[in-house]
């Protein structure tokens, strides 16, 4: 198995040389997301050529990954009296650390990395690379010695990508998996559709895809996943822990299908006065008896599209698509959307959301939704996601539906750090650094509690997002603070300790091949 491509970048720069100061403070490292507990022992262990590895039940992919990280073999022996060794383990036993938490020890001839289950081998084997990417003194990694102790205080640590307003490539989402991960996020939430653009083939309904994903904001060649394409991003991203939760978003932002299908246009739509687009494409929209498709859609207005409960095959539309997708997710979640159903009417968007829940039920997963779908009769098997209303967050709430945290103000990685930002938006807020990781999700809202949240997402809309230099320099730094806030306890906490380890961390993510933003708020060490 190759090397994943994350760990190429580390691999591919020379290390640092520190012959005069040899690391020996574990405490000092700058981690990113900050551990439980550090304790430091003064020491140092040497990573060299000799190092071997002991590892049983240990996914191949970690192997590789610390190989390419070092620059060494660490040829694989068996427990003996070993000079220096690397092991790893799994330990039903210690059961603070639950699924994903991790003990890492770090000792003058050997590393021991302890987990309950493999998820915390990989996040132990991240706060490795943090270490050992760091420092070389004569063709040895010097690691300070100590014990790390950490598990995460949220299980749902993750980003929302959207590959509907502009299309991203199967390399750049693997890439963004890669990244994410390395951090300890475990879910990304993909927006597959919206008004621009329909991302995921659907075999029932072809031309969803075929014509509904032939454009993107501001009228680009958009772009399409195979379901053997998305399979291949489901397989990577399970190699990395990280679970892959699909949305399609309905009842509104809906046009894409609508241009499709002329069997599921809704004559109410109003059409928004610009952005449609006009000009040649290869395939057409399916015209059925009277029923004519929309027309394609390259702006960002938003509520304006709807399906419509009249129409018959709405429905079976609806039914086909989950069943397809469903079948393709081995995660137990399916997103609906449900967000700014704007010309949607109230009694049939409550239709709506309660026909998808059994729907999604029916196919054997977990419903989520936008904060907006507690207008319908939720309850404990939906999750909803806030972003805006915090009277809709709590009634989700209240219904006994978990939280995920996703305030716009905070953690929607598409607004600007500031007004000279070269891209971005601003309507929900300029968001510096500090902004992003200044929060805490068990007090953000009035009437949800610690219990009620599932955890953190920050989204990365795509109105102006094209490429993957776009989404590091939108994403990173704050992405990163996101996932510590995610896994860190919010006691230990705070904007001027993490400004400075922050500051201290920007050559790992340069060696990363990071192209993330350099707040004046930081220090950035050079």
């Amino acid at each position: 198995m190759k090397a994943p491509r994350l760990l190429l970048f580390i691999f591919s720069l020379a290390f640092a040389s520190c012959k005069n100061n040899p690391p020996t403070n574990l405490a000092d490292e700058n981690l990113i997301p900050k551990p439980v507990s550090v304790t430091a022992t003064g020491e140092s262990f040497e990573l060299t050529s000799e190092t071997v590895l002991v590892a049983t039940d240990v996914p191949e992919s970690l192997r590789d990954t610390l190989a390419a990280a070092t620059g060494f073999s660490l040829a694989s022996a068996t427990e003996g009296n070993l000079k220096s060794a690397i092991y790893m383990k799994l330990d039903s036993t210690d059961r603070e650390l639950g699924a994903e938490g991790y003990e890492l020890v770090i000792e003058t001839e050997k590393i021991s990395i302890k987990a309950t289950q493999p998820a915390g081998l990989f996040y132990g084997t991240q706060t490795l690379l943090q270490l050992i990417t760091r420092k070389q003194v004569d063709n040895k990694l010097l690691i300070p010695t100590g014990t790390i102790r950490d598990y995460p205080t949220y299980s749902w640590r993750g980003s929302m990508l959207d590959v509907s307003r502009h299309f991203i490539s199967v390399t750049d989402v693997k890439r963004y998996i890669d990244l994410i991960s390395h951090y300890k996020m475990n879910v990304l939430h993909l927006h597959l559709t919206d008004d621009q653009g329909w991302r995921i083939e659907i075999k029932s309904w072809p031309n969803l895809a075929v014509h509904g994903g032939t454009t993107q904001v501001g009228g680009g060649k958009g772009g399409f996943y195979t379901q053997e394409q998305y399979k291949e991003i489901v397989a990577h991203a399970a190699t990395r822990f990280v679970t892959i939760v699909p949305e399609i978003d309905m009842p509104s932002h809906i046009n894409a299908a609508l241009a499709a299908y002329g069997t599921l246009n809704n004559p109410e739509t109003k059409f928004p006065k610009s952005g449609n687009y006009i000009g040649p494409v290869e395939t057409q929209g399916i015209v059925d008896g009277n029923n004519k498709p929309t027309d394609l859609y390259t702006g960002i207005e938003v509520g304006w599209s709807t399906l419509s409960l009249a129409k018959p095959n709405t429905l079976k539309f609806v039914n086909d698509v989950i069943r397809e997708l469903a079948a393709i997710t081995p995660g137990p979640y399916l997103h609906i959307g449900g967000d700014e159903a704007h010309v949607t009417k109230k009694e049939e968007y409550i239709k709506f959301i309660n026909q998808f829940s059994e729907i999604v039920k029916a196919n054997n997963k977990k419903m989520i939704g936008w904060e907006e779908i507690a207008q319908a009769n939720i309850d404990g098997n939906s999750i909803a996601q806030h972003w805006a209303s915090e009277e809709h967050a709590a009634a989700a709430a209240a219904k006994g539906a978990q939280i995920i945290m996703s305030p716009s103000k905070k953690v929607y990685l598409d607004m600007q750090y500031d007004s000279t930002t070269r891209i971005g938006l601003h309507w929900a807020a300029y968001i510096e650094v500090d902004e992003s990781y200044n929060w805490d999700p068990a007090t953000r809202v009035q009437g949800i509690t610690r219990e009620n949240i599932l955890g953190v997402e920050a989204p990365l809309w795509s109105e102006t997002v094209v490429n993957m230099t776009d989404i590091e320099y939108m994403a990173f730094p704050r992405l990163i603070g996101v996932a510590e806030i995610g896994w860190s306890p919010a006691e230990g906490r705070s904007w001027d300790e993490y400004k400075v380890r922050l500051g201290k961390h920007a050559p790992h993510l340069e060696r990363l091949g990071v192209d993330f933003y350099r707040s004046p708020k930081v220090e950035w060490s050079k």
